[in-house]
């Protein structure tokens, strides 16, 4: 059954498993997806224990903002703060934070400027705290094309094409990112209601403008932003999953040393065979078994 609670600027929808007398766990979605993913994973956290809170991030599903006139932003420290924000409302004065993609970077913000928030972190692709600064130098000619559908969104083409077809583009966005991922229609369905929330349009297109640079944040996480920009390390128990079938962020172990240098806790890297960019939901026991070692840890 799907919750509400007032988190900050938010009415943040969330599903829960397992006891409410728990240890907590939040589990967090990326984009294009949304909790979905984590229900596998979530169910099995709940058996072992967990007090397990699976929120619809902003722009998703029934989360929705309290104001119209709050910024519709995607930026990294707005979802950082929603998170933090989150924690609060439901009295959580520390849990096992787990997520990829978006979800993945607000769980290293809050881990990376609030560790006492965080018990352990399960981050899928290690390291997601965005370097806007840099964000101009270009990559590899094979890097730079599987972007294509973050340089679509800085124009209006694009904000217009996400708006009239969000459905086609948000699968075809989940068979280039998994490709050994053989969900079923059924599978995609059962998520494609949330990017229908009013709000997603622009939180996305802001998400993909601001991290180049293209726009200005929301004026309430500038300080937060000022802090992400130094690149701050995370020093809470880390273990970072990558899957070595992932379609937008391929794996890369020459990059593994860039990962380990902002971890300055214990640090682990699992690498998934055969697995793609929805690491919770193409591995949802590999996914919950790193939590269960943080908590056990």
């Amino acid at each position: 059954m799907i919750q509400t609670i007032e988190a900050g600027v938010l009415r943040v929808a969330y599903e829960t498993f397992g006891p409410d007398d728990g240890w907590p766990v939040v589990l967090l979605h990326g984009f294009p997806y949304d909790p979905r993913s984590c229900e596998a994973s979530g169910r099995r956290l709940g058996e072992s224990g967990a007090r397990v809170v699976v929120p619809y991030l902003r722009g998703y599903g029934p989360t929705g903002f309290l104001s119209s006139e709050t910024p519709r932003s995607g930026e990294q420290a707005a979802l950082g703060a929603d998170l933090l924000a989150l924690l609060d409302a439901l009295g959580i004065d520390a849990a096992v934070l787990a997520g990829y993609d978006w979800g993945g970077r607000a769980a290293c913000v809050v881990s990376a400027l609030w560790p006492a928030r965080a018990r352990g972190l399960v981050s899928c692709g290690g390291y997601n705290i965005q370097d806007i600064a840099k964000s101009a130098e270009p990559a590899r000619p094979d890097a730079e094309h599987r972007y294509w559908y973050q340089y679509y969104l800085h124009g209006e083409r694009g904000r217009r094409g996400l708006a009239r077809h969000r459905r086609e583009f948000c699968k075809l966005l989940w068979s280039l990112w998994s490709p050994r991922w053989r969900f079923t229609d059924a599978t995609f369905d059962a998520t494609a209601p949330s990017f229908d929330n009013p709000d997603f349009v622009e939180v996305v297109v802001h998400s993909y403008r601001h991290r180049y640079g293209l726009v200005a944040g929301d004026p309430a996480c500038a300080s937060i932003e000022g802090r992400l920009a130094s690149q701050p390390a995370i020093a809470v128990p880390t273990i970072a999953l990558f899957g070595d079938a992932d379609g937008v962020a391929p794996l890369e172990p020459a990059k593994f040393a860039t990962h380990r240098a902002r971890f300055t806790g214990t640090y682990e890297e699992r690498v998934l065979d055969g697995i793609g960019h929805d690491v919770p939901q193409e591995a949802p026991d590999a996914f919950a078994q790193a939590v269960l070692d943080l908590h056990r840890a």
